[in-house]
């Protein structure tokens, strides 16, 4: 099946609630438990970049689980940094900073980063070089890079029986979002064909039947 692009932003109020909303503690913790295993340095206290931060969660458990480090949180969508925000406890207020901006092209406030992060952000990119450039860009050397996305279906067929195992219970518009989100994603072959173009030395491990996990360090 070929990819199907969907809108690269999501912008929509009761799209961006719906989405804000949904329970996506199972992926979302399972994100965090990996990342940590793959960091291995429970007292990092440096600043991490996260690109997508969507409604902000991702970076959120990123702050708690390295309660010594600061986070920098870029996303396009204005409504889902808006979301974020009214979500950004005094606690946490201090260590993570919710920025507006567009891959590739986006000034951030450091020139590089020691940890650099994206949950289900490459399938909404027209244009997949977008992130890899990024990366390369504002990564220090011996960086930690995590993503984490979804996986495009064999077929249409595929894809509705996803939505119906793992979305039954959600909102209509957020089992339509996720369905195109399948649609848009990339299968392993095309990531991989991703990074040897970006000259990315990253590991590319398929977690479950439609998750990709890609995970490396920036040489020296």
């Amino acid at each position: 099946m070929k990819r199907l692009l969907e809108p690269e932003l999501m912008e929509d109020e009761s799209q961006v609630k719906a989405y804000a909303e949904a329970d996506f503690e199972i992926p979302h913790n399972e994100f965090i438990e990996r990342l940590q295993s793959f960091i291995d340095c429970p007292g990092f206290n440096g600043t991490a970049l996260d690109l997508g931060c969507g409604p902000g969660d991702i970076s959120f458990r990123f702050a708690k689980a390295f309660p010594l480090s600061k986070v920098h949180a870029l996303d396009g969508s204005q409504t889902m940094l808006n979301y974020a925000k009214s979500a950004l406890t005094a606690d946490l207020a201090e260590r993570i900073s919710f920025m507006p901006g567009l891959l590739p092209d986006v000034t951030l406030p450091r020139p590089a980063y020691e940890i650099i992060f994206s949950n289900s952000l490459l399938h909404h990119l027209p244009d997949p070089r977008a992130l890899w450039h990024s990366i390369k860009k504002y990564s220090r050397p011996g960086a930690r890079i995590i993503v984490m996305d979804l996986l495009r279906p064999a077929d249409i067929k595929d894809a509705q029986t996803m939505v119906n195992s793992y979305a039954a219970s959600e909102p209509e518009i957020l089992q339509r979002d996720f369905y195109h989100s399948l649609l848009a994603a990339f299968s392993m072959e095309e990531i991989k064909a991703q990074l040897a173009f970006a000259g990315l030395n990253l590991n590319v491990e398929q977690i479950s039947d439609r998750h990709v996990f890609i995970t490396g360090v920036i040489p020296d």
